[in-house]
């Protein structure tokens, strides 16, 4: 058998069903990867060798019986912001320390459920707050993909930084992800893999540690279409434990691939060219647009105004979130502890040594537009602008089916190259923030390589609710791109 770790997840899954392979040996090809890939990479903090293959061989035991769940016996890695039992649980924080939950995420709970394998926990940046994974307690991760010619070490983008390198470098076939401003796309976009964040609502948040509750949402990371349609099919679902849960069945999301896109109009979103954005990436972008009219489908230029607020407006609205939910991490139930001299010095001590310097300036960004002099100026107006950029979406999606951009403004930059200037790094979200403001589903796939080999993808978005066509056309450019590039191993 050539390497399994190579495999997609459907491929892997139809080695499964033919038993070509069992499960515990697939798992134990996965564990042999991370441990001769993680030291270089950094994507997994915990990796569990252990519950791996206890878990692997539950399911091929349950397989032998015949009672094969979606996702038997696949290998998968979870960001460390999903809460697993029994597992160290940070949110690659020191400000929960060793915190190993007594309970389990809802979305991990679903891939449980339908006979998927935990490896481990994957890196992130710290508390979902950052656009390269630098802010992590754990250290960065490290792309495993270079610049052609070129030793530099390069960001995999952030938050689900460990994600995407881990997909990337075939240390799993797939893992879950949260977007809250573009956490699952502009990593997808960096490391050639493929990531949607779902309609909010679409996956329970129940057991994820909070970032902005009316923004998060989780997703998976994948690659191809087709293992990211699988994913999200058992992530997501119903959960009566969160009120923001949409009710109602999900949808078989892999059964939109392969459908014809024959007849859909895409808008194409004049506001979304932005000065000093690379001509490759033009290119690109102008490329995926004629490969969807060769499919049946018909272009229509679309204004969406409000696009240029769209930044301000989320780093309003995501940093007053933020401050409300991080106010639980006080030093005193769960988590880092600093001993002050009273109540109040222990609260401000703990806080300061348990938070990495983005969190507390985003907790204090968001203290600041919440206060009582500044709430109407900042908050409420952001809250505003959101409404409107809500609103021009649906006017735009009055006559088209879904929307094509970029997914980034730059291939991957250097590690350490733009993590002092955090208005040049909040950039990176420009063409992300938007579906996470509307709640609208959004999908990154690999579609060429930069001119120093560098991975670059575009990204659909498409109506509330309608993942399936976001699959279809998405599916109908990864066929047209043919995007076949894997990394080379220098790890």
């Amino acid at each position: 058998m050539s390497d399994p770790t190579a495999l997609t997840l459907a491929a892997a899954l139809d080695g499964l069903a033919k038993k070509e392979f069992s499960s515990l040996e697939l798992t134990d090809a996965f564990l042999a990867a991370i441990d001769k890939a993680n030291p270089a990479l950094n994507a997994f903090t915990t990796i569990v060798h252990d519950k791996a293959r206890a878990m692997a061989k539950v399911s091929d035991a349950r397989r032998a019986k015949g009672e094969a769940g979606l996702l038997e016996g696949a290998p998968l890695g979870v960001k460390d912001l999903f809460c697993t039992e029994g597992v160290k649980s940070t949110a690659c924080s020191r400000a929960l320390g060793e915190f190993k939950p007594t309970y389990e995420s809802s979305v991990t709970a679903n891939l449980w459920r339908d006979g998927a394998v935990m490896l481990g926990k994957l890196n992130m940046d710290e508390f979902a707050m950052g656009s390269s994974n630098e802010t992590s307690a754990y250290g960065p991760v490290v792309n495993p993909w270079r610049a052609k010619g070129s030793n530099q070490n390069l960001t995999p983008g952030g938050s689900s930084g460990g994600s995407a390198a881990a997909v990337a470098a075939d240390l799993c076939l797939g893992a879950t992800a949260t977007d809250t401003g573009g956490s699952i796309r502009q990593p997808a976009a960096f490391t050639g893999s493929v990531g949607i964040k779902p309609t909010y609502g679409r996956c329970s948040r129940w057991g994820i540690v909070a970032f902005a509750s009316s923004l998060d949402q989780a997703g998976p990371i994948a690659k191809t279409v087709k293992d990211a349609a699988l994913l999200l099919q058992s992530m997501a679902g119903h959960d009566p434990k969160d009120s923001t849960s949409l009710p109602g069945p999900t949808p078989a999301f892999s059964q939109a691939i392969g459908k014809s896109v024959k007849g859909l109009r895409i808008g194409v979103p004049k506001e979304y060219r932005v000065d000093g954005m690379p001509d490759a990436i033009e290119a690109l972008w102008a490329q995926g647009a004629a490969w969807l009219e060769a499919a049946g489908c018909t272009l229509v230029d679309i204004s969406l105004p409000h696009t240029k607020y769209a930044l301000p407006a989320y780093y309003i609205i995501a940093p007053a979130e933020a401050s409300s939910n991080l106010a639980r991490y006080d030093g005193m139930r769960f988590g880092a502890r600093v001993q002050g001299k009273d109540l109040d010095d222990t609260y401000a001590k703990s806080r300061a040594a348990g938070f990495g310097a983005e969190v507390q300036r985003r907790i204090l960004i968001g203290a600041y537009v919440l206060s009582a002099g500044y709430y109407d100026a900042y908050y409420l107006k952001a809250q505003k602008v959101r409404a409107r950029i809500a609103e021009d979406f649906a006017n735009a999606f009055g006559q088209v089916d879904a929307i094509l951009t970029p997914a980034t403004p730059s291939a991957a930059f250097a590690l350490g190259e733009r993590s002092g200037d955090p208005v040049q790094m909040y950039l990176n979200d420009i063409f992300t923030v938007t579906a996470n403001l509307a709640g609208l589903p959004g999908l990154v796939l690999p579609t060429a390589l930069s001119h120093d080999g560098l991975p670059l993808g575009l990204q659909l978005i498409g109506k509330a609710l309608d993942e399936e066509t976001v699959f279809s056309l998405a599916h109908v450019l990864e066929d047209a791109a043919a995007f076949k590039a894997r990394p080379a191993h220098w790890w």
